[in-house]
């Protein structure tokens, strides 16, 4: 890609997205035009994926509405996104969670990271 194209994906890019991994759970605000009229309108599920680079990143969330699994695919950087907001981390071993697709209930569950800090090892106790 040339230099000018990056400048122009550099601007274009937003600032205010929060850290996000596949596992996690979000909130994410997508406006919606009715009519003349817009809304905001919260979609929240797990991340099972996240694919490209720069302007044209997307990530998928999964979730089950009525028993019914929908699935979503955001481009990052879309006007149409309000808000993020990372609900839960999950602690995952792999960067595609398709397998959640054949779950259902508890089984379909990722586990949370745990965020406590872990005590620190003292050289004497080691020895």
């Amino acid at each position: 890609m040339n230099k000018i194209s990056r400048l122009v994906e550099q601007a274009q890019i937003k600032s205010d997205i929060p850290a996000f991994r596949v596992g996690d759970t979000l909130k994410v605000h997508v406006k919606v035009v009715e009519g003349e009229k817009t809304r905001v309108q919260v979609f929240e599920g797990i991340v099972i994926r996240r694919r490209g680079d720069g302007l044209r990143e997307t990530f998928t969330v999964r979730k089950i509405s009525s028993g019914i699994g929908v699935e979503r695919i955001f481009p990052l950087n879309s006007p149409m996104l309000d808000k993020i907001q990372v609900v839960r981390q999950g602690h995952v071993h792999q960067a595609r969670l398709f397998y959640l697709r054949d779950l259902r209930g508890k089984a379909a569950q990722v586990k949370e990271k745990d965020l406590r800090a872990k005590p620190a090892k003292s050289k004497s106790a080691a020895a």
